[in-house]
């Protein structure tokens, strides 16, 4: 098993990474559309929400890019282990309090017409489910962060 150890975490590297840098390259080119999403959660003031809408997108490009190459591995887990929990947080906020918003993951969303509504519900739990297996594979990293073709070398066991 403990071969396979290095694999895993390459795996895991590459989908955490690949997901949230596909989410940021997608919604730094509509910063405004970025802004949208957060706000529809309703959670924080407008010019948090706002503000929050920024900074999402080039966080997570960056986290993405070090987990990708194999880069501060434990410290990108963590913050993208965060993401995800704050994302599930706000999905579930946003279906326990019946809103019926895109959430905005890759783009887009803010709120959705209310004839879509079950529709959408349905999704939230997807949305959930997606974001608590990336946030086990940030858990993973977290405790097993040199994986295969990582830029970080494991440091030896023992002293010289």
């Amino acid at each position: 098993m403990k071969k396979f150890l290095p694999w895993i975490g390459l795996l895991s590297r590459l989908i955490l990474g690949g997901v949230l840098l596909a989410a940021g390259l997608l919604k730094y080119q509509h910063l405004d559309k970025s802004q949208m999403a957060v706000r529809a959660y309703e959670m924080l003031p407008i010019a948090l929400a706002n503000l929050l809408g920024i900074i999402l997108p080039f966080l997570e490009i960056a986290v993405g890019v070090l987990l990708v190459i194999g880069a501060a591995v434990r410290i990108s887990a963590i913050v993208g282990g965060v993401l995800m929990g704050a994302f599930m947080i706000g999905i579930a906020q946003a279906w326990a309090r019946g809103l019926s918003i895109d959430c905005g993951c890759f783009g887009g969303g803010g709120v959705i017409d209310p004839s879509l509504a079950s529709e959408v519900r349905r999704t939230y739990f997807i949305e959930i489910m997606r974001d608590l297996g990336l946030a086990l594979a940030a858990l993973y990293l977290y405790f097993f962060p040199h994986g295969k073709f990582s830029i970080e070398k494991a440091a030896p066991l023992t002293k010289e």
